[in-house]
């Protein structure tokens, strides 16, 4: 028996129709029946059937598609008695499309591909046993959030966790590169290993010397960063995962290095094919320095990071350069070019139009709220992962004469909508922290010595949520308001609160920390100082009455939490990060990530079989209005609900910018037409930057022929 032929079904169709208005009503029912035909038509037909777990787990086993192992760490009648109470929960899919991708993309099948291996049940009981390594409280903990949908692992480690054959459970990773040949040829070589087991990849190539500076002495010898963009490009697209899909990176640039405006033009659609880059992401770390020139017209120094080095002794990197700009500019010893700030801000904006690239990191920002001695220098494929890093040195024989630190990303998330909802909001976030230390834990990357060295260091996660938008308008509550704002604020207090708690008790169990805690601002206390104020409680009747059934720490809380990791310190160096929530949002049946919807029923183009729609949680007639795409909203207010959401969140949140070639003028009150300018960009930049947003990710433009630009998200990194 092979998967029905699409053309023997019909939740295809009744899907469509829910795009063919009625009497100018949606026939949102059309969903439900789409949905009902998709379990009738192929997944009942096409599931293989077994008389109790214990003999599915056996054959599973047996066949080589679970390890044993795991499961050996439990008695059989705890399972049984797990699997029945996952039964009984009584689990349904909201929606055609969050059923069909999760039978798609997570459920187990045959190596035929003829049948269906497991039920999302099934999914959820195998992650929970592989995350609790044998605690059975908490697998039955982790269980209850799953299937409840409170908590979400990132894909890879919900599609992996616990098969036999499988990629790693890491998002993605972070290198650098220093500025010598053995440094360059480890990273790509680190790049092709760490695509080839499917993880995005971000690099750091601040450090190297710019196109014409001196090599060995003799002038003009180097030849830039461009070249070695591409060739990381080359690798990413041999590495390509088994041929199931490209392997996905992103190069970062500081705004004040000399090949800055040729690393802007790679992406530019009329760029020479020699230097353009095709797949290959942007991203450029920014400096409050730049802001402070570009805001008064000045010209601005390019510094090259050869001579920086060689005067400074450490990378370009690791330069502050907002506190040494005029010491590098007055040093006869630094090569410098001088170009005009505001035309390269200029420059940003307009590549950002055509492209939607580069992302943008405020990384002076990112470091003034950095707890961790150490500093942090770029980011992920997806902008969100803030983590201190520390350079490496390799000789010849490409050996480590001097091991430093690299960063792999180690993802879950919440669902907000649901959370609210929990019997108890800490004890959710602490089984969440459990399962996502032992994701760090387990993780050895021994093909790239320095990220299993930084992981190894650091324990790090990043605990986020996703579900916002569905969340604020089920309750009325417009997205941007000062009550969706207050909310948000809140929200992430008590994540942050109760990932602290759990790292402290982690910590104590084990009586260990992180490497570096008692060098950071956790250590001394001050970390606490603005929560012992006690200022961050609900205020509005309106959060009041959405918090009143959960605990909010108050001052004395606050106090005591920072006297206990003063004492036994936290586990984990870093804790909380808001990814764009891709793959899993819709199996969820929620809104991605913190921003707002982009349409209220959502077209998808699916590979092979055309168009699938998606409603938005709990789209009616009652909350149509406060589900406002956000292409029709003012920027602003995404960029308020983040730097509310920001202040508690120790690494950084994917932040995307929504808008319109024509952006209606009532919206943004410094326009005078509505075609869309480079000065709208650059407003809205600097906007984020004063409100402490820490990064941008895409600015993504509807055209007024309905296309994005900027669209193209990374798949290694929407978890």
């Amino acid at each position: 028996m092979s998967l029905k032929n699409l053309g023997d079904v019909s939740y295809f169709r009744l899907n469509n129709e829910i795009n063919r208005p009625v009497n100018g009503q949606i026939p949102l029912h059309k969903d439900k029946e789409a949905l009902a035909a998709f379990f009738k038509e192929n997944v009942e037909p096409n599931s293989m059937a077994f008389d109790s777990i214990t003999a599915k787990i056996n054959f599973l086993i047996e066949n080589d598609y679970l390890e044993a192992e795991f499961i050996g760490k439990y008695k059989p009648e705890f399972i049984e008695g797990l699997a029945k109470s996952l039964q009984e929960q009584n689990f349904r899919f909201k929606s055609f499309m969050a059923a069909y991708k999760f039978y798609q993309q997570y459920a187990l099948k045959t190596n035929d591909g003829a049948y269906y291996l497991e039920s999302i049940e099934d999914r959820v009981l195998f992650n929970a046993l592989y995350f609790a390594d044998g605690n059975e409280a908490l697998a039955a903990d982790l269980a209850m959030e799953m299937i409840h949908q409170r908590y979400q692992p990132a894909t890879p480690s919900f599609l992996n966790a616990g098969r036999s054959r499988r990629g790693e459970l890491v998002s993605c990773f972070l290198i650098q590169v220093t500025d010598d040949m053995n440094s360059i040829g480890r990273s790509i070589n680190s790049a092709l290993q760490l695509s080839r087991i499917g993880g995005g990849v971000g690099i750091s190539l601040s450090n190297l010397r710019e196109a014409g500076a001196p090599i060995k002495g003799y002038a003009g010898a180097a030849s830039g960063v461009v070249p070695v963009m591409k060739l990381f490009e080359d690798s990413f697209s041999y590495s390509n995962q088994l041929g199931q899909r490209q392997g996905a990176g992103v190069v970062y640039l500081d705004v004040f290095h000399p090949d800055i405006l040729h690393f802007l033009s790679t992406k530019k659609e009329n760029a020479d094919e020699k230097i353009r880059v095709k797949t290959l992401s942007l991203g450029i770390t920014v400096p409050n320095k730049f802001y402070e020139l570009a805001r008064k017209n000045e010209d601005m120094y390019l510094f090259s990071p050869y001579t920086v080095e060689k005067e400074y002794g450490v990378p370009f990197s690791y330069i502050d350069i907002t506190e040494k700009y005029d010491e590098l500019v007055a040093n006869p010893n630094i090569t410098k070019t001088k170009i005009n700030a505001r035309e390269l801000e200029t420059e940003i904006s307009k590549l950002q139009q055509e492209s939607g690239y580069p992302y943008i990191i405020n990384i002076d920002t990112a470091n003034r709220a950095n707890p961790i001695d150490g500093k942090i220098i770029m980011s992920n494929l997806c902008s969100e992962i803030l983590q201190v890093q520390t350079p490496s040195s390799i000789n010849d024989a490409q050996e480590f004469v001097k091991m430093g630190t690299d960063i792999s990303c180690n993802l879950g998330s919440t669902n907000v909508l649901n959370m609210m909802t929990s019997p108890d909001f800490g004890r959710s976030i602490k089984a969440m922290t459990r399962a996502l230390t032992f994701v760090t834990d387990s993780s050895n990357i021994d093909a790239v010595p320095t990220i299993k060295n930084g992981n190894a260091q650091a324990h790090t996660f990043g605990l986020g949520a996703m579900g916002l938008h569905s969340y604020l308008a089920t309750h009325h509550i417009e997205y941007g308001s000062p009550e969706s704002i207050e909310f948000t604020d809140i929200y992430f207090m008590l994540m942050n609160y109760w990932t602290l708690v759990e790292s402290n008790n982690i910590a104590r169990e084990r009586a260990t920390t992180f490497v570096g805690f008692e060098k950071s601002k956790y250590a001394d206390g001050t970390y606490f100082d603005k929560y012992v104020t006690g200022q961050f409680v609900p205020k509005s009747n309106k959060v009041k009455e959405l918090f009143k059934d959960h605990f909010i720490p108050q001052a004395e809380d606050w106090e005591a939490l920072r006297l206990a990791v003063m004492k036994e310190g936290l586990y984990h160096q870093n804790r909380l990060a808001v990814a764009p929530n891709g793959s899993i949002s819709y199996i969820n049946d929620c809104s991605a990530s913190i921003h707002p919807i982009t349409q209220r029923i959502e077209e998808r183009q699916e590979k092979k079989i055309g168009k699938i729609y998606y409603p938005a949680n709990g789209l009616s007639t009652d909350t149509i209005p406060y589900y406002t795409s956000a292409y029709d909203m003012d920027m602003r207010k995404v960029i308020d609900v983040y730097a509310a959401a920001t202040q508690h969140v120790d690494q950084g949140l994917s932040l995307t910018l929504f808008l319109r070639s024509e952006l209606p003028k009532e919206l943004y009150e410094w326009k005078s037409e509505s075609k869309q300018t480079t000065r709208d960009l650059s407003i809205l930049r600097n906007y984020a930057f004063n409100k402490g947003i820490k990064s941008i990710y895409y600015v993504r433009t509807y055209t007024d022929d309905g296309e994005e630009v900027g669209s193209n998200q990374c798949e290694s990194c929407v978890i």
